[in-house]
């Protein structure tokens, strides 16, 4: 079943359980999935609602620490209950050192390709094939990190 019909499914199976939170996250995530869809007049597939559903976890998380921040647990308990919501759409995450392996054969690759090793200048390149490469599958925040890493050492 594709993703998309996932989480139709699952907003019916929220509004018979009556489950007001959980279908107020599933629609707000449809929403952005129409939204998309309409403004792009294309058809969502697999990869493009995961990347919805990590622009949509990283707003809630960043809005996280901002109620937390303020002190505003009521909003920071709503935010997380919407982010625990959305993080069941993601795909099982890669582990720090799968991601470090990755990034470092897709640093070998580009260095290969350019002719000299790869050093900190070239961390657009590299984030743009990364990005290709595990969208979806790992937190970019964690892939960033890695490389960095890779390219200082």
């Amino acid at each position: 079943m594709a993703l998309k019909d996932q989480i139709t499914e699952d907003m019916k199976t929220a509004m018979r359980a009556k489950d007001a939170e959980r279908l107020g996250t599933i629609r707000l995530l449809l929403a952005a999935m129409k939204q998309k869809e309409v403004d792009e007049r294309v058809v969502l597939d697999d990869a493009a609602v995961v990347a919805i559903v990590d622009k949509l976890i990283k707003q809630r998380k960043d809005s996280l620490a901002a109620f937390t921040q303020a002190g505003r647990d009521d909003l920071a308990a709503k935010e997380a209950s919407e982010l625990k919501v959305l993080e069941g759409y993601l795909p099982q995450r890669l582990s720090a050192d799968e991601v470090a392996a990755e990034v470092k054969t897709i640093v070998a690759a580009l260095a290969a390709e350019l002719g000299r090793a790869a050093g900190p200048g070239d961390m657009g390149k590299v984030m743009g094939a990364v990005k290709t490469a595990l969208a979806g599958k790992a937190d970019m925040g964690q892939v960033s990190a890695a490389v960095k890493a890779a390219l200082a050492g």
